[in-house]
């Protein structure tokens, strides 16, 4: 047998064994799933703790973030932390809660029961998952709206978090900047709200390079920053990037924005 015919057999060997592990953790996140689903009918019940559900949620988000390096399962590390960012936010496991989290299990089911139906596009699915906020929809019109947020995780973000959810529209955080590139393309949000001070890369070149990209260039984009209009660094920011000022200006600056961006 020569070197090269067992240079293949080895990379046949290796492929092999890869698709086998990407299995098993398709199977394992799967079988997570399911427990989800069954502590969920526990806590309805009143069988268990509601600090069950925390590990469940956040063992299934680790693996699912795991499976999402695979190439072509990324959708699922899109709904993992979409997950946990719903769950992260609340503060009571209300009805509405109780079935918005059975929306997400009834979604993963559904695609790991058949792998072959995750697409690398998962701007449909993350439009059919729960509104995070957990508000009564008496009390607000969730409206099919996704904007991301871009910002650190802080008292501010959370301000600017809840005035979008007060207008109804379904907000999502991304708090890395390299993070944030795949999800606009995989998700396609109507609105990415970006903070001008973010680490390792700032918000500002976030938004001029999303603002060139062909996959991102037609994605609506803002600015939040602390800057004034004088500030020569912003001149850098591409015309149709609407700057909103954090302090007293900022709901009028958000309200032009969105105005402007034809989302009010």
């Amino acid at each position: 047998m020569t070197s090269h015919d067992n240079g293949s057999i080895d990379s046949f060997d290796v492929a092999a064994a890869n698709k086998e592990l990407l299995q098993e953790s398709l199977d394992e996140a799967l079988e997570q799933t399911q427990t989800l689903d069954g502590i969920l009918d526990d806590i309805e019940a009143g069988r268990k703790f509601s600090g069950d559900l925390v590990f469940a949620i956040s063992g299934l988000t680790r693996l699912l973030s795991k499976i999402s390096t695979t190439d072509g399962y990324q959708s699922l590390g899109i709904i993992g932390h979409r997950l946990d960012d719903y769950f992260s936010a609340l503060k009571d496991l209300s009805a509405k809660v109780m079935a918005d989290l059975r929306k997400f299990v009834e979604v993963l089911e559904d695609l790991l029961d058949n792998p072959s139906s995750i697409s690398t596009d998962a701007s449909e699915i993350v439009r059919s998952l729960p509104a995070k906020g957990g508000f009564d929809g008496n009390d607000i019109e969730v409206r099919s709206i996704e904007v991301l947020l871009v910002m650190l995780p802080g008292t501010a973000t959370r301000y600017v978090e809840r005035e979008l959810q007060q207008c109804g529209y379904r907000v999502s955080l991304v708090s890395n900047v390299f993070d944030a590139l795949p999800t606009i393309v995989r998700t396609k949000p109507d609105l990415v709200v970006i903070s001008g001070v973010m680490q390792e890369l700032n918000g500002i070149d976030l938004a001029i390079g999303l603002s060139s990209m062909p996959a991102t260039r037609n994605v609506p984009i803002a600015l939040i920053t602390a800057l004034g209009d004088e500030d020569g660094y912003l001149s850098l920011l591409p015309e149709n990037v609407p700057v909103i000022h954090k302090g007293a200006s900022f709901a009028d600056d958000l309200f032009k924005a969105l105005d402007d961006m034809f989302l009010i």
